[in-house]
């Protein structure tokens, strides 16, 4: 779970408490080697693709299947990152975090675009950053990438690259680390 996630999620400043491993380190780096092939099939022109991590969540599996379609491919995979704090229709209400800041790779116009997140809960952050993209250019495509769809959309948004759909229900949180993917609850310390 992204940090600013973690800090915000109910109740206020709460305790993240793991109750169920769902995938391991194994899993994770299996999930991560078949969604990177999955992209790499999908685009076979792999030197017009940009990775685009959201933060803070997507930046390690970003950095992951970059270079995993790097080393399949052989080409250098372009990798920037997204804050999309500030097109949230929740603004105000999430933190905005300065390690999380915004480092894109220059203007998208053109490019393919892969937007990279960690967890694929409500679809209101991938609007947020397809929002934010705009500002870089216009992008030939974008496609997106998690590493958890866990459902419960309040828009109409579907991920391209899936690690794991894990049916939740609307409390439980969901961590997802190169360590693994586990379900829990956030609990007052």
């Amino acid at each position: 779970m992204a940090e600013r996630e973690r800090s915000l999620a109910p109740p206020y400043g709460g305790v993240f408490v793991a109750r169920t491993t769902v995938m391991d380190a194994e899993d994770v780096r299996r999930a991560i080697w078949r969604m990177a092939h999955e992209i790499i099939e999908r685009n076979r022109e792999v030197s017009g693709l940009v990775l685009v991590a959201l933060q803070t969540g997507g930046v390690w599996i970003a950095e992951a299947l970059g270079r995993v379609i790097g080393e399949v491919s052989g080409h250098d995979v372009t990798i920037g990152t997204l804050d999309v704090a500030f097109y949230r229709d929740d603004i105000g209400l999430r933190p905005v975090l300065a390690e999380a800041a915004t480092d894109m790779p220059g203007e998208l116009t053109g490019s393919t675009v892969v937007l990279v997140d960690d967890v694929l809960f409500t679809g209101r952050t991938i609007r947020a950053a397809l929002n934010a993209l705009g500002d870089y250019g216009r992008a030939k495509a974008v496609q997106l990438a998690v590493m958890v769809d866990r459902g419960h959309r309040e828009l109409p948004i579907r991920p391209d690259y899936v690690g794991k759909n894990l049916p939740t229900r609307r409390d439980e949180m969901v961590d997802a680390s190169p360590d693994g993917v586990v379900i829990g609850d956030v609990v007052k310390p």
